[in-house]
């Protein structure tokens, strides 16, 4: 398999994603890991990178462009409540 096929299929960007639920399971099961984050903490944080990896595989795999920007739209969305969420807490 060639670089571009692993792009162009998505499949660079679904071995990232695996990889992102694999630390999220560690984080959710290993709590001293977190430090003292909470585990909503460290959701906050990723979701939005998710979002984005997402977007970014349906436009490598020529998916219609609305889904791309409803991926979009939703990272903006999740980022702004994480921004909220940590402006409430003082962080």
């Amino acid at each position: 398999m060639t670089l571009e096929t692993l792009f162009s299929s998505g499949l660079a960007i679904d071995l990232i994603l695996v990889v992102v639920v694999l630390e999220l399971i560690v984080l959710a099961t290993v709590p001293r890991l977190r430090g003292s984050m909470t585990l909503l903490d460290v959701v906050s944080l990723v979701v939005p990178g998710v979002m984005l990896m997402l977007a970014l595989r349906t436009a490598l795999t020529g998916a219609p462009y609305a889904i791309t920007a409803v991926c979009l739209t939703a990272a903006f969305a999740f980022h702004l409540w994480d921004v909220a969420r940590r402006r409430r807490a003082g962080r």
